[in-house]
Order: C-alpha cells, then structure tokens, then sequence
C-alpha cells in the first residue's frame, strides 16, 4: 500500500482531473480509483468516500487560488496599475490551472447540487478580498462585484473553452497567441470598466 501522504495526493490528483473533466456527478469513486492505479477500498482509506474525495479536492483547489491570490496582493499598489496587476496575476492563475477554473464551471452547470456550502465558503472570501480593494480606488459609481465577475466569466470560459481562430480551430490555453490576445483583452476590458486612463490599458 502507497504511504499515506503520496496516496492521498495520488487519489486527489486523480479525482481532480476526473472532477474538473466529467464533473462531480458524471465521475465514480470507481473510476477514480482506476485513475490512480489503486482499489476503491484503498481510496476510501486514505481519502473515504465521494463526496469525501470531492471536498477534499475542491478544499485543495481553493487553497492553490487563495495562495496565487495572496502572492499578487503581496506586492499589490493600490491604485489602477495594482488592480490591472491582480487581474493578470488572476488570469495566469487560472490559465496555468485550468482544472480549477473547470471544477467551478461544473458547479455553475449544476453539478454536485447537494454540495451547497462551497460557494459561501471558499468563492466569497476570495471575492471579498478583491472587491474590497477594488472599492477603494473605482469611481462609486462602478458596479464591483460584476467587474470581479466579468473576469471570472471570461477567464474561467477561456480556460475551458478558448476561442474558434479564423479556420474554426479552437484556441486556448496551449496556444500563446491566444493566451496574449485574452490577457491583453480582459485587461482592457477592466480598465474600461472602471474608467481607467488610456494609458493604463497596456
């Protein structure tokens, strides 16, 4: 038997690619331990049983992105340029991990509907942390929250999903112009949003 540490990552690495791939209702502990090469009854000994697996993995994935998020707030100015930063820092984050940004896009969609409590817990402390320094430096007139979403949305959708090139190939993370154009347009968008100067665009 694995040692209990490395089996334990082994089983959530492997619950992670087939939560954020099929989603929570469309994956069995089953599948889950085939993914990691070990019995169902090694996977719940390290880890329990599927919904155990699956707040396991999604507590993991909040503590990956609140720690991306405290790494850019750690050389954050408040002003246009340290939010514009955020929102890069948040950008790479997620493009860089897009098995996060694909676990929430399952819920969105519904899934794991009798797991209620992990928007409250994990989303509004994030959002929170954001909207509070965004407040701080954007006309009172701006609508925060749905700026904070907009960058969700379009990040989490790019992550996911990319975008159709001319020729009607899709394009997303693994291509770098791509990567660039997305950066480069949800920045814009952000400035524009919040009524930045030109020149702060990038």
């Amino acid at each position: 038997m694995a040692s209990s540490d490395s089996g334990r990552e082994r089983i959530l690495d492997a619950a992670t690619r087939l939560f954020s791939a099929l989603g929570y209702d469309g994956t069995s502990t089953r599948m889950i331990a085939e993914a990691a090469g070990l019995n169902v009854a090694t996977v719940a000994y390290h880890v329990g049983g599927k919904r155990d697996l699956y707040l396991a993995v999604m507590e993991r994935a909040h503590e990956t992105e609140r720690a991306a998020l405290e790494a850019a707030f750690a050389t954050y100015t408040p002003d246009v340029k340290g939010l514009l930063d955020i929102v890069d820092a948040y950008a790479d984050f997620c493009l860089s991990r897009p098995e996060i940004p694909a676990l929430w896009m399952h819920r969105w969609l519904s899934d794991a509907t009798d797991v209620a409590h992990l928007e409250e817990q994990y989303v509004r402390p994030l959002m929170q942390m954001v909207t509070d320094a965004a407040r701080k430096i954007v006309p009172a007139d701006v609508d925060v929250e749905y700026v904070v979403w907009t960058v969700i949305w379009a990040t989490h959708g790019f992550g996911c999903g990319g975008v159709l090139d001319a020729d009607g190939n899709r394009a997303g993370v693994n291509d770098p112009q791509a990567v660039a154009r997305f950066r480069r347009n949800i920045r814009r968008i952000v400035a524009l949003a919040i009524g930045a100067p030109e020149q702060a665009m990038g």
